[in-house]
């Protein structure tokens, strides 16, 4: 089990003023160096209340395939059933150590559900200034409540009524970026894995950081899932590479933050990208994430469809399952 989480070394860090060197990023990687400062990106911001349906489908293609990112707003889940999901997640992450530890990650285990800190290989031996929750939250088949805290009791509750909620959004995402590509409105989901499709919770705490200058919690990275469907907390980290530039990305209030994965991406032949994002920390606050990246089943082959592949337009990506994708990815293989 790992003894060294980033909550501890966070407080003893705040008394020396400083950080361990492996949590210092190269001078590349830096945010003080390679974040533009003073500017706050707006990436598209899409209604989907609006009742021209074809304009919402225009603004997430358009958005998908411009940016790989968007926030959506009016968008079905009420503020208050967002605020009980970041409360209870924050209620965990202040729970004694020795209560956090026991639904830790299982030493040598392949799967990634549970409380941990070190998520994959490190470039150059680097750390990222974040500890972690993963577990699934739907379909029923594929959840393993014990890696669902018990404290605070009304985590689960919570949580459930969330992912009941967010699987309407879920659904409406996938049929507009099907009509954007000009195929049936079901079929990016079906291409996914259909009802087998996997909602990974994730919440992410960033303790505060004495050298958020030189710190990361996640390094650049684009998400391996098909998509991923995010809530943060007020504290601004969320960074989106655009025009070979670091920005800070504007948050709106009780919107949620869409991504672009890798398999939408190899799906769409190219045509929607996943986006190249990065978490910085803050001195003072606490940073909080909630992302659920929504998987296929691991047996699932990906590859283009054929819709989106013809002589002028080749495919691009080989097609595999998408448990082989996940193993190179992970172990910085090529894929």
């Amino acid at each position: 089990m790992e003894l060294e989480r980033v909550q501890a070394i966070a407080s003893l860090s705040k008394c020396l003023d400083t950080i361990p060197s492996e949590y210092i990023r190269s001078e590349n990687e830096q945010p003080a160096i390679t974040t533009v400062r003073g500017v706050v990106l707006e990436v598209p911001v899409i209604d989907l209340s609006d009742l021209d349906e074809g304009k919402i489908v225009e603004m997430i293609s358009e958005a998908s395939r411009e940016w790989g990112i968007f926030q959506v707003v009016n968008h079905g889940i009420p503020d208050e059933v967002i605020r009980k999901l970041q409360q209870v997640g924050q209620e965990f992450f202040e729970l004694p150590q020795e209560e956090k530890d026991v639904i830790a990650k299982l030493p040598g285990s392949s799967s990634i559900e549970g409380y941990g800190t070190r998520l994959q290989k490190e470039v150059e031996g680097k750390k990222g200034w974040v500890d972690h929750l993963f577990h699934k939250i739907w379909p029923p088949p594929a959840i393993n409540y014990q890696f669902w805290p018990t404290n605070p009791p009304s985590y689960r509750e919570a949580n459930e009524d969330y992912t009941k909620r967010l699987r309407g959004v879920v659904d409406k995402m996938f049929e507009c970026l099907s009509k954007g590509l000009g195929v049936e409105a079901n079929e990016r989901k079906d291409g996914m894995g259909g009802e087998e499709l996997v909602y990974l919770m994730k919440i992410n705490y960033y303790p505060p950081c004495p050298r958020p200058d030189l710190a990361l919690g996640v390094v650049a990275h684009t998400d391996m899932s098909a998509l991923t469907i995010l809530v943060p907390n007020e504290v601004q980290g969320l960074q989106v590479f655009k025009d070979d530039y670091w920005y800070d990305v504007k948050y709106i209030p009780n919107a949620l933050i869409v991504h672009i994965g890798d398999q939408i991406e190899i799906l769409s032949n190219g045509k929607y990208k996943a986006v190249l994002h990065r978490t910085t920390v803050d001195k003072e606050m606490t940073r909080m994430s909630w992302p659920v990246f929504l998987e296929p089943p691991p047996e699932q082959e990906i590859g283009p469809i054929p819709k989106s592949v013809n002589e002028e337009n080749p495919p691009k990506y080989k097609t595999k399952k998408y448990k082989d994708y996940v193993y190179c990815k992970l172990n910085k293989l090529p894929r």
